[in-house]
């Protein structure tokens, strides 16, 4: 019965799934901005400030779904808006507390004070609290999402329920994390959710060399009729993802909870420097013209003034680690065992 339910589960979910997904018209532009094209935002803006969500989900303990939402709003509105790198981080931090507040226990998610001074932002509650007020409403209000966790979990579960007996288990902590490490590539987010999630898990089987599992993950895959081609494509770029991820050159950030450790003087510093934040003037929302891209996008970077001016850019350096595969943590933060 419980093979029943996970699987009616799974079509549900399955039909459901491109209602949630990125324009990957706006993917594209962002793959194709440059680096130092301060009109719009990069592939590798987007992925640092990914991995700046990873380590403040990891420093207030939030879960994965949590983390994994917020990638999923702050693509689905990247796609769509025409944005400066400048107000990346007051869009980063958003994403996140939308999606807290959507997943964690009302007690665990963390004030808009906390999210602003631990991520060491240069804006204000006030621009924090109108900036989830944008997200959402050019979301349609659809915070919630079917993403690549919730296949991942419904597969893992199926594959539990008919390995029972088995010795040998898949380990879903493991899948969690490496989800997350290709979630901090935007390549990934133009994946079908169902299929990033089956590509995770069959690398994951074949590694263990399981006949038995494998052959429940075909019938998955038969079931919900992924080709074999769209399969083989994203296990081949899965595969350079984990082979990067796992390198010895390269360090990953621990999922633990991260602790902050700051001197006397920073903390009073860092106190004395929130409650000095200039009031920003409001965020100016402009069509893109449509000549710029085939796609319908809209602007958050016309006019004189907006929160950009006063945002320091991301070109600037992120206030998380640059890049979880290849950059140590900042020594301000060590892991609790």
């Amino acid at each position: 019965m419980e093979t029943v339910k996970l699987m009616r589960e799974l079509i549900t979910n399955f039909e459901q799934e491109r209602n949630y997904l990125p324009k990957e018209t706006g993917l594209r532009i962002i793959e194709s901005t440059g680096e130092n094209d301060s009109r719009g935002i990069s592939a590798k803006c987007r992925d640092t400030k990914v991995e700046d969500l990873w380590s403040l989900t990891s420093f207030f303990g939030y879960s994965t779904q949590t983390f994994v939402l917020a990638v999923n709003l702050l693509d689905r509105f990247l796609a769509m808006m025409k944005v400066q790198p400048k107000h990346l981080a007051c869009i980063g931090v958003s994403c996140l507390h939308i999606a807290a507040k959507a997943v964690e226990e009302e007690c665990n998610v963390s004030s808009t004070n906390e999210l602003i001074r631990i991520g060491q932002c240069k804006f204000t509650v006030s621009d924090l609290t109108r900036m989830e007020k944008i997200i959402s409403e050019k979301l349609n209000f659809q915070l919630k999402a079917i993403t690549a966790l919730t296949f991942l979990r419904l597969y893992h579960g199926i594959t539990r329920a008919h390995t029972s007996d088995l010795k040998e288990t898949l380990n879903l902590d493991t899948l969690e994390v490496q989800l997350k490490a290709c979630l901090c590539r935007i390549a990934f987010s133009k994946a079908k959710p169902s299929v990033l999630a089956l590509s995770l898990l069959t690398q994951e089987i074949e590694a263990m060399q399981s006949v038995d599992m494998l052959e429940i993950a075909h019938h998955v895959q038969r079931h919900l009729k992924i080709t074999d081609f769209e399969l083989l494509h994203w296990k081949g770029l899965v595969a350079k993802c984990m082979s990067d991820y796992s390198s010895p050159e390269c360090s990953k950030p621990n999922n633990k909870k991260l602790v902050w450790i700051v001197s006397r003087r920073t903390a009073q510093n860092l106190h004395t420097s929130y409650y000095s934040i200039p009031e920003l003037p409001t965020i100016p929302e402009d069509c893109w013209d449509q000549s710029e891209s085939e796609d319908s996008c809209e602007d958050m970077s016309s006019g004189e003034e907006s929160l950009s001016s006063s945002l320091g850019s991301d070109a600037e350096g992120p206030y998380f680690p640059l890049n979880f595969l290849c950059q140590k943590p900042h020594n301000k933060y060590h892991h609790t065992s």
